[in-house]
């Protein structure tokens, strides 16, 4: 990801006025984007204001330990999983100083996909200190970064879509 893309940059300075506006820290769980929303965020002077700090959570260990992802859910649905998102959501709240988090997990490619999980598919999760859970599978066309560039942009959009409701 270039640091000089306009589009990602808007992006995360309308999240960043949107999360200002309504006093709200964002903490980000993410999977397969590796910390590219956390770049993105901080890509604006200033998000330290709204921007808490984010976890990369790439294996199962790591959402258990870090995230509080339960073991069960994992075995039960898999890391790429609406349940594995919401978890992962609510953990970031959990073990944070944020009052919303948003979650990214998911299939980037070129391998790992099944039938019923093909690569490109991504589940995500919002969570709000107030209570309010949101989790959505999408799934997405192209290479690996493809895949990880619409996750980081979808993630935030909803994320936008959500604070303004």
């Amino acid at each position: 990801m270039s640091t000089e893309d306009p589009g990602l940059l808007l992006l995360s300075r309308n999240v960043g006025y949107a999360l200002s506006a309504r006093g709200l820290m964002l903490v980000t769980a993410e999977s397969c984007t590796g910390g590219w929303v956390g770049q993105v965020m901080t890509m604006v002077p200033g998000s330290s204001e709204w921007y808490e700090r984010g976890f990369v959570t790439y294996t199962y260990v790591s959402k258990v330990e870090m995230l509080g992802v339960s073991q069960a859910t994992l075995e039960a649905h898999g890391a790429v999983s609406e349940p594995t998102a919401r978890e992962m959501a609510i953990g970031a709240l959990e073990r944070s100083r944020g009052q919303v988090s948003l979650s990214i997990t998911g299939l980037a490619g070129p391998g790992g996909g099944s039938a019923a999980k093909p690569v490109g598919t991504v589940c995500f999760g919002w969570s709000f200190l107030d209570g309010r859970n949101f989790t959505e599978t999408r799934c997405f066309d192209g290479d690996r970064d493809a895949v990880r560039r619409q996750s980081v942009i979808h993630s935030l959009n909803r994320l936008l879509d959500h604070l303004l409701a």
